[in-house]
């Protein structure tokens, strides 16, 4: 069959390891899936696929063992899962039964958040959906997840960008029966950001990072969320084989509105300085090529910050390279 291999890759299919085979992908925004999507996942991996399904590290489907020439009928047949998963929240699909449109930039990861988890600060499926349709589609090879609280279940600290969900806790004292509870597990669990004086709780703002703990553990309800809901927005982590690290702090305390500004101004910072001559490159090694200020500048271009936030004046990685660029000196046994 003659094929097209970059054409297939943008349609979001895999060129995988098996001649003659392809593999459909399915995003999944948020990670949240109607239950009977199921069976449309299901009849098209038994009627065109080996029968198998692949839950993706990034909360999608894979439908593996599909013939290249039955790429058009299933393209076809996923409309409705198209429908449910992408175009109901806005996103734009283009011509319908031609599958995606795009497939640089991957499903947009999330926790299961606050429709589950007591200690999620916001709803990350929603906020999964609002960011979906705003990068979804485009080319570019882009990781986002959101994660409702700093214990980070998804794992956005291996993302390029990673969305944490922060609370700015408020105590009505007139309820606080000073058991200490908070107290304690702030500084057994958390960092330690709470201390007794005259039998009340007191917070260290520097110290508190909003995981809203102290929420959870007060039995009389005097500790409470606040209206606001806030995020730490962590940047640049990556896997991979040359210089795998975490993902560093850039905004903290930021609004839903300041996290999407910035995240509407990756890709033009993207256009401007990726290296073409590659066939991918990731983010992460465009800003170690230009620099920190400069990737800063580009994503904080007319975005308004709200009066709470914090940005970082420099990042802080933790990785390691398997090229170092300077080496000890090698120490030859003595005696010789």
């Amino acid at each position: 069959m003659d094929l097209n291999t970059k054409s297939v890759i943008r349609n979001a299919w895999r060129i995988t390891s098996q001649r003659g085979r392809t593999c459909l992908r399915i995003r999944v925004p948020g990670g949240h899936l109607p239950a009977e999507l199921m069976t449309d996942i299901q009849q098209i991996a038994q009627q065109y696929g080996n029968g198998s399904v692949h839950i993706t590290t990034r909360q999608g489907f894979e439908v593996p063992g599909i013939r290249f020439e039955d790429m058009a009928a299933v393209n076809r047949r996923m409309q409705p899962i198209l429908d449910a998963l992408e175009v109901a929240i806005g996103v734009p699909m283009g011509q319908r039964g031609s599958g995606y449109p795009a497939a640089g930039t991957r499903n947009v990861a999330a926790c299961i958040g606050s429709r589950v988890c007591p200690f999620a600060n916001y709803d990350t499926t929603a906020l999964a959906a609002r960011i979906e349709r705003q990068v979804y589609p485009n080319h570019r090879h882009l990781k986002i997840a959101c994660t409702g609280c700093p214990n980070d279940c998804i794992k956005a600290h291996l993302q390029d960008f990673g969305i944490l969900g922060q609370t700015d806790v408020q105590l009505d004292a007139a309820r606080c029966i000073g058991c200490e509870a908070c107290q304690k597990n702030c500084k057994a669990r958390v960092t330690d950001a709470l201390e007794m004086r005259h039998g009340r709780p007191v917070r260290d703002a520097d110290q508190c990072i909003g995981c809203g703990e102290c929420v959870l553990k007060c039995p009389t309800g005097a500790w409470r969320r606040s209206a606001t809901k806030y995020y730490r927005m962590i940047i640049l982590g990556r896997t991979g084989k040359k210089n795998p690290r975490l993902a560093a702090t850039f905004l903290e305390w930021a609004t839903e509105e300041v996290i999407l500004a910035v995240l509407r101004n990756v890709y033009p910072f993207i256009e401007t300085h990726i290296d073409n001559r590659l066939p991918k490159e990731h983010l992460g090694y465009i800003v170690d090529r230009v620099g920190y200020e400069t990737f800063k500048n580009a994503l904080l271009k007319g975005v308004t910050l709200n009066d709470k936030a914090v940005v970082a004046g420099e990042l802080h990685f933790a990785g390691y390279r398997h090229r170092p660029q300077t080496h000890e000196p090698r120490h030859e046994p003595s005696g010789r």
